[in-house]
Parts: structure tokens; sequence; C-alpha cells
């Protein structure tokens, strides 16, 4: 699966508020912060252009089903 951002864009260093315990417990299973920060983003961010996308799509999509509805596909007229 592709990235939905540039890998080579260059890090940023950021300030972030956390949960003391949360951040306690992560150093101490080794978590890296970072990496997951990033893979969390990411997943979060595909869905949110998943959502966006079909959103964007719906009337066609719809169009589509209903032409498929009344014609059949190709294949269905091969068929016959």
């Amino acid at each position: 699966m592709s990235h939905v951002y540039s890998i080579d864009a260059p890090k940023k260093a950021t300030n972030l508020s956390i949960n003391s315990d949360l951040l306690r417990q992560a150093k101490a299973y080794g978590i890296n912060l970072s990496a997951t920060l990033e893979a969390s983003l990411e997943a979060l961010i595909r869905k949110e252009k998943e959502k966006q996308w079909l959103e964007e799509t719906r009337d066609a999509v719809e169009e589509y089903n209903e032409y498929i509805r009344k014609n059949g596909t190709l294949a269905m007229r091969i068929r016959k």
C-alpha cells in the first residue's frame, strides 16, 4: 500500500503533551513515539481521504449503479 504522504519530506521537531503514565509505559516497552505517531496519523489521514473520495464520487457511483440496474453489465448482456 502506498503512503498518503511524502516519505521524503524532512522531519520537523514539535512539542506534544502526553499523559505521563502513557509516556512512561511506552518508554518501558521501547515504543518509538515518532514512528507510532506517524503510523497513527497516516491511518487517520487515509480514512479521511477515503471518506472524502466517497463523498466526491457518490453521485457518479449512484448513477453507474442505476445504469447497471437498468441495463446490466456487458458480461450479463453477452451471456444472454
